[in-house]
């Protein structure tokens, strides 16, 4: 549960890149205070483990907001101009509502902006708040006011008026006490520093070795599915298309339930890296320059740096990293050739190309299936990604989507031939 919770923050992280343009490790320093107040008052160690979940995922609506503010053209610049639009709290709420928390977490994240004197968004007050979001609502705002990640000893005096100042107003004198009490270590104020602030995290987080399906998974990749087509009005129904054309090439496939849900959530997670991709690159209208290339090509590193480091999910990792590789080793991040690229790696990048092809980007309009057929024949004899595929693609997909195609010459594969046995 510890290194999710370190992954999800990983993937969050490029959120606050998308918004700032740097990241502040905000969502794992309010991770970290809530953690510390958490154990101070004894909660169970359940508990405590969900308020780090809950404190990384607490602004995960934010992502629905840029997308609407993009739609509009304005432009977001402080991650403070997000805290204050109360949208963001029942989206938060409601995309986290099938994640696989150990405790009730009802009302949580829709409450972390109540205040305690019932001045908050929703007019909720004193111990009618939950207590786990009455600590990150705390954590929260001080950490934004104060800016705890540098200079801790100098700002003492502001903390103290800050302290002095919401005592029941904010949060009860109940947690402002029990954060008195653990940051008076130094621990604490060292750990609050962003290198860090995951080794203190896995420090103190009550450790379970807890086994999730890959059903709690699929709950999980669907937030991040959600978060990652918001990135760009262009991509909006990427990652959901995506899954829908994937679940239906399994399907023809005869793939066992248990693969099939692991090539929707790898649909779900693969553009993950795009978050760290600034927008006047995506949403470019004419011919990308040459560095602004290579910056797009970073993002299929960056989705598998989010994720590698969680054991189990080594497969659906290799296939996410390698869905921009090619055939005849042109692709990229690492260059892979056919003999390093196994099946559901061909068919993730397969179905990928389809689907970004029939949507809307700056530079054109979405393509019929017969355009991109066409394109995707193309790539096939030109040994960029599997012929068979490309193939019982067009097949599949004509059939599925009651599409009327001609019938065309079958590809005999060159340097690209692949059995799944």
């Amino acid at each position: 549960m510890t290194e999710l919770l370190l992954a999800t923050s990983n993937i969050l992280y490029f959120v606050e890149m998308d918004i700032l343009g740097v990241t502040s490790n905000h969502s794992k320093r309010v991770a970290y205070i809530s953690l510390m107040i958490a154990l101070e008052i004894n909660l169970s160690p359940e508990e405590c483990v969900d308020i780090v979940g809950l404190s990384i995922l607490h602004d995960n609506g934010f992502s629905e907001k840029l997308l609407y503010e993009r739609l509009k053209g304005d432009h977001i610049k402080r991650l403070g101009d997000l805290e204050q639009v109360e949208d963001h709290c029942n989206n938060s709420e409601e995309n986290i509502k099938n994640f696989p928390f150990m405790t009730d977490v009802k009302n949580v994240i829709k409450y972390h902006h109540e205040r305690y004197d019932g001045t908050g968004f929703f007019s909720v007050k004193g111990e009618s708040i939950p207590i786990m979001a009455q600590i990150i609502s705390f954590a929260d705002t001080i950490d934004l006011l104060v800016n705890l990640k540098e200079n801790y000893i100098e700002k003492e005096e502001k903390i103290n008026s800050f302290l002095t100042e919401q005592k029941n107003k904010l949060v009860s004198e109940y947690i402002l006490n029990a954060f008195q009490n653990v940051r008076s270590n130094t621990s604490f104020q060292l750990d609050l520093k962003g290198e860090f602030l995951d080794k203190a995290l896995k420090r103190n987080i009550p450790y379970f070795g807890k086994e999730l399906s890959l059903k709690d998974l699929r709950s999980i990749s669907k937030v991040f599915s959600k978060i990652i087509d918001c990135k760009s009005k262009f991509t909006s129904m990427h990652s959901t298309g995506l899954v829908e054309k994937i679940s239906i090439m399994a399907d023809y496939y005869k793939k066992d339930n248990d693969e099939k849900t692991k090539l929707i959530i790898a649909a779900d997670l693969h553009d993950i890296g795009k978050l760290a991709i600034p927008n006047s690159i995506l949403e470019k209208t004419s011919r990308l320059t040459e560095k602004e290339f290579e910056t797009i090509k970073a993002h299929a590193y960056y989705s598998r740096s989010c994720l590698e480091s969680l054991e189990g999910l080594e497969d659906i990792d290799e296939w996410i990293a390698n869905h921009h590789e090619k055939l005849n080793g042109t692709g990229y991040p690492n260059g892979l050739s056919s003999d390093k690229l196994n099946f559901n790696s061909r068919l993730l990048a397969c179905v990928d190309i389809y689907q970004a092809l029939k949507e809307d980007r700056p530079y054109r309009k979405s393509l019929s299936h017969e355009q991109c057929m066409v394109i995707l024949y193309h790539m096939a004899n030109d040994s960029l990604i599997d012929s068979k595929i490309t193939n019982d693609m067009d097949i599949v997909f004509a059939i599925n989507f009651k599409i009327s195609v001609p019938r065309r010459c079958i590809i005999s594969p060159i340097n690209n031939k692949f059995s799944e046995d």
